[in-house]
């Protein structure tokens, strides 16, 4: 049986919504462990002077907790994070 999290982030571009995405995705594999999907829950942009100045999006990651997690400490912490973090 496997155990999973969803926590949401946010990440912002300059560039797109496709390099938001990406920036936030690699920011949550850098940090948990087992990342299996993300699902964009919102999307928007940043207006200066009449142009797009930044994209940002808001996603929920969805990562499964080793089989060796203690779930007590999970629902202590409510981090959101994975023990056994990469560095």
């Amino acid at each position: 049986m496997s155990v999973a999290k969803n926590i949401e982030i946010s990440s912002t571009s300059n560039t797109s919504f496709e390099d938001a995405i990406k920036k936030g995705i690699s920011r949550a594999t850098n940090s948990l462990d087992n990342v299996r999907s993300a699902w964009i829950k919102e999307q928007k942009v940043k207006i200066d002077g009449g142009n797009v100045s930044q994209y940002e999006v808001m996603m929920i990651v969805t990562f499964v907790l080793d089989s060796n997690d203690n779930d007590d400490n999970d629902r202590k912490s409510g981090s959101g994070k994975s023990k056994s973090k990469k560095r």
